[in-house]
């Protein structure tokens, strides 16, 4: 009898300790509730205003802008795949982006293409493919650009089509987590930051290295149970722990609307010219399908560097 009171009582200590540990190791922000870090604990990290930083960051789409006013150089791979993971059209090219009196053009240095990646007129036969070129080719000279992003917003107000369709894809790729207004049955789902969405992901704090750089790492994965009510399954920020730049992304996106289905993951990765944050490194893997459309199976990475 002493032995199993010795015992219940060790147990209840325990389960004591364990429950003051996550009260410890967690805050509530909002209605999120969020896990820390012991290193982020004693840090003493101010997680509300973090957590707007995350909300409000700028420098994630900056760098994106940065590059419309430098010169860089770009190893360009894309692949679409058949049903079996197997390349059925194909482009491999070098690109150079020239600026100057402040315009910039793009010269392509060499390029590889298999398959029926372009149609009998040099045109883009796959929709995937369009849209990459939409973001990092440019065919004539392009002039009067800016980097900067305060006051600038994505909008698909007086658009459709094809322009419209990249408007919402620069949302999903430069904005992740933010709301979309103009794509059917998502627009409310993509707000990851937002309380409305807070009981849905499971977040966390947490310090990492990055390309030797101290970095707070901020990760949000969809809880189970709620797949089919979100669109970014999952997304992992770092930030720079002195500038709060984001040097790193990952994030997978998914939805299936019935008309139309997607799963994507993309992954980009930042670097330091000078002032300027750009993105060195865009991976991207996304199997999609909408109506009237066939299938696509799509696999790019962009690779840039000699930034002047």
């Amino acid at each position: 009898m002493k032995t199993f009171i010795l015992f219940f009582t060790c147990l209840l200590l325990h389960l004591a300790v364990a429950a003051q540990q996550n009260n410890d190791t967690s805050v509530t922000v909002g209605k999120k509730i969020i896990t820390l870090s012991e290193v982020i604990l004693n840090n003493k990290l101010n997680i509300p205003v973090f957590i707007e930083r995350i909300k409000t960051d700028t420098s994630f789409y900056k760098a994106f802008r940065n590059l419309r006013v430098l010169n860089f150089s770009a190893i360009n791979d894309i692949r679409m795949n058949n049903s079996d993971g197997e390349a059925k059209a194909t482009l491999h090219s070098k690109t150079k982006q020239i600026r100057s009196a402040n315009c910039r053009k793009m010269e392509t240095i060499e390029e590889q293409v298999t398959g029926n990646f372009y149609d009998d007129n040099h045109n883009y036969n796959y929709y995937t493919a369009q849209m990459y070129a939409s973001l990092f080719f440019t065919t004539d000279s392009v002039c009067g650009e800016d980097n900067v992003v305060s006051g600038r917003e994505f909008s698909t107000q007086g658009k459709s089509g094809m322009e419209k369709h990249k408007e919402q894809l620069k949302m999903l790729f430069f904005n992740p987590g933010k709301k979309i207004n103009g794509i059917p049955f998502i627009s409310n789902k993509t707000a990851i930051f937002d309380d409305d969405m807070a009981d849905k992901y499971d977040m966390s704090i947490d310090m990492d290295m990055y390309n030797n750089i101290n970095c707070y790492t901020f990760k949000q994965t969809v809880k189970q149970g709620y797949k089919a009510a979100v669109v970014v399954d999952e997304m992992t920020t770092w930030l720079d722990e002195k500038t709060y730049e984001v040097l790193a992304r990952n994030y997978s996106l998914s939805y299936d609307a019935g008309v139309y289905d997607f799963k994507v993951q993309m992954e980009v990765s930042m670097t330091k010219f000078g002032e300027y944050l750009v993105p060195s490194l865009i991976r991207y893997t996304g199997n999609w399908k909408a109506i009237f459309k066939p299938r696509e199976r799509g696999v790019f990475t962009a690779t840039l560097f000699d930034f002047k």
